[in-house]
């Protein structure tokens, strides 16, 4: 790898570090390239991606922003997770590293903020944010659906009693 390419590499990683939501950070020594292209895969479905870094290229693009304990992250065969929303990564590869032993999660960096494991495992259990939406979105229109309801009963309950009265003239 010359110069350019690893200058090409390094504003690669400061483009995923800055707009990805969170990044995992991971060991993937052992993985046969068919378990890597079904991580991959899964990865894709929830819109997020995983890349192998170079540690120095990655320690060089972080510029010492998150210190010393997020340059530690970047030891060893280092795979980076990462997504736009910050919980579809985390949860695909928690769930990954629990059905493969060869797969570990390190770490991973939230902004400027070095996250352990724990606090990965802690990510991965949020809801995402499509499911936010939805809730959201419930939660609004549930009150809206009660209103139209009670709008809606003194009209039919009028409508009900000139009918009734409507009746008992007509017989």
């Amino acid at each position: 790898m010359n110069r350019a390419q690893k200058a090409e590499s390094i504003e690669t990683l400061k483009g995923v570090f800055a707009d990805a939501g969170a990044v995992v950070v991971t060991h993937y020594m052992g993985l046969t390239v068919a378990e890597m292209t079904d991580l991959r895969l899964r990865l894709r479905k929830e819109g997020a991606q995983i890349k192998v870094v170079k540690n120095t290229l990655a320690q060089k693009a972080l510029n010492g922003s998150v210190g010393e304990a997020g340059d530690a992250l970047f030891t060893g065969p280092v795979a980076i997770a990462y997504a736009p929303d910050p919980v579809s990564a985390a949860k695909v590869v928690t769930q990954y590293a629990k059905d493969n032993d060869k797969f570990t999660v390190v770490g991973g960096l939230m902004g400027k903020d070095v996250l352990d494991q724990s606090a990965i495992k802690a990510l991965a259990t949020l809801p995402s944010l499509d499911q936010l939406r939805a809730k959201i979105i419930g939660v609004l229109q549930a009150p809206a659906t009660k209103v139209a309801g009670v709008i809606q009963a003194p009209a039919s309950q009028l409508a009900r009693v000139i009918g009734a009265y409507a009746a008992k003239e007509a017989a």
